[in-house]
Parts: structure tokens; sequence; C-alpha cells
């Protein structure tokens, strides 16, 4: 029984090889649905009705075609990974689901959790984003080895992980796919009150992600015109911090000196603009 998968990431190719090992074979075993548990820390929070329901389905005509990863925990089994096909288990009523029981230490559990839906392109954007939080709070690592881990660009990374900056009115929109991670991403810059006022203009109007885009820059450019005229490199310096940091900056000088403020929304947000800076708390 071979079961192939597609191209894993760099942090985890050596725990999944291209093909499921002999040993791993020896272990799959039925296990009663009622002893297994979904994981605390599965990165996907949303499944799709109509999905699950037609794995449902398919499960109940063919059976389960790839045994689900788990670990012993006591008497139970906490899902590793493949927590929608024992949901769809659950609700075909089978008693019992083919698993893979392996002891894996916490942290490659979650990472193996975490790439498996990725690769299924199972997660909203926010999901996603939020996985990727998870895992640099919970292990202390960087976006970059975040980016090792999951296969993406380290630019793909910061990007996704910026949604989460967004007011969670917008976030949702996001989830239930009423607005794009596109349509979020145009809106970081904007205070909380204006992304939720953009964002129903975008769901009432049907905007695209270019027509926020130039809403955003006419703006911005009617705001500095409310404020007297700064120098042009100020400017510039300006606009290349906000988007550095997700949160506007201004910059006020006199003569040769001044001040460079940011601006942050909550703890969450100054805690990510020190970590952009390197200081330590």
């Amino acid at each position: 029984m071979a079961i192939k998968r597609k191209a894993l990431g760099k942090g985890l190719s050596a725990l999944i090889p291209e093909e499921l090992e002999q040993e791993d074979i020896k272990k799959i075993e039925d296990i009663d649905t009622n002893l297994i548990c979904p994981n605390p820390n599965q990165p996907r929070k949303v499944f799709e009705k109509d999905k699950l329901n037609e794995l449902t389905e398919s499960i109940k005509k063919y059976g389960v075609i790839q045994p689900i990863i788990v670990k012993k925990e006591g008497n139970l089994y906490t899902i590793i990974a493949g927590e929608r096909r024992w949901r769809a288990c659950k609700n075909a009523n089978l008693k019992s689901i083919p698993c893979i029981v392996r002891d894996i230490e916490n942290k490659n559990a979650s990472e193996i959790a975490l790439i498996e839906n990725l690769q299924r392109e199972d997660l909203n954007p926010i999901d996603e984003a939020n996985a990727y939080e998870f895992i640099m709070d919970r292990y202390d690592i960087t976006q970059e080895d975040v980016s090792n881990i999951v296969g993406k660009s380290r630019v793909y990374v910061t990007n996704i992980i910026r949604l989460t900056n967004l007011d969670k009115y917008v976030q949702e929109k996001i989830i239930s796919n009423e607005i794009t991670a596109g349509h979020g991403r145009a809106l970081i810059s904007l205070s909380n009150d204006k992304q939720i006022e953009i964002t129903n203009k975008i769901i009432r109007e049907n905007l695209s992600v270019r027509d926020i885009e130039k809403l955003v820059r006419d703006s911005k450019k009617t705001k500095e015109k409310k404020h007297k005229e700064k120098d042009k490199y100020l400017s510039y310096i300006e606009e290349m911090l906000t988007d550095r940091f997700s949160a506007r900056v201004n910059i006020n000088s006199k003569k040769s000196k001044g001040k460079i403020e940011i601006s942050y929304n909550n703890v969450d947000d100054l805690n990510r603009i020190l970590e952009l800076l390197k200081i330590e708390e």
C-alpha cells in the first residue's frame, strides 16, 4: 500500500517521505472513532459543510482510502493529520477508522497538521495566517522558518500573516468568501472604521482589488492635501515605513530634528512591530 503525497516543505521532508514506509504501513490499525479526539492545535477552524458531506458520501460508498495519522495519549488518540476524514466517518456512522499511530513530539505533530492541510488547500487565508502565527509563537521560530516548513516563499508568508492585522469584521468576510485576501491586503493601512466601511462597499458594489487599491490611494491623497505639504523625501520615507510595518507612520520634522511615530491598534499589533524592529521586551 503506497500512498503518494505532494512535495513537502523542507522542514517536514524528513518526517513524511514521498511514500509511506513499510514501518508505517505495519502500524495501520482500525481504531474506534469515539476514542479519537481532534487536535486542539488544528490550523483549520472552518470545515465547509458541502465538501464534508461529499466526503461523507464518498466514504459511505468506497470506505476510507487513506488512513489518518494519530498519536496515543493515555487511552485516547489525538489526530495529527486527517480530521476531515474522521469527521466524515463520524457523519457516516462508521464505528472505526484506519489509523497510523505515530509517536511524534508535539512540535512535529503541529507541523504535520499544518502542512497536511496546506497541501490539500483546505485552509482559508485567515486560518492559514493564524496557523503560521501559532507555529511562530508556540515554538519561537521566524517567518523564514515557517516558509521552509510549508514550502512557500518568505514574501508569501509575510503577506498572509499581515491579514491578522485587519479588523475582525473584515477577517470574517474573508473567511466567508465575501471578499478576497487581496482585498484585505489593500485595506491594511487604513483605520479599522475605514476598513469596515470599504469592506461593505466592496460587497455592495462588487468592487475588484484594483478598484480598492485606487480607492485607498485616492483616500490617502485627499488626506495629504489637508496637511501641510511635506518634503518629498520624508513623504517617501513615511510611505516606505508604512508598508514595512503595515501600520501608519508619521514623521514630524523641524529643521534638522524630528520624531517618527508608528501607530498600533492593540498589544498584539505592538508586539508584531517590535518583532519587526528586533526589540526584545
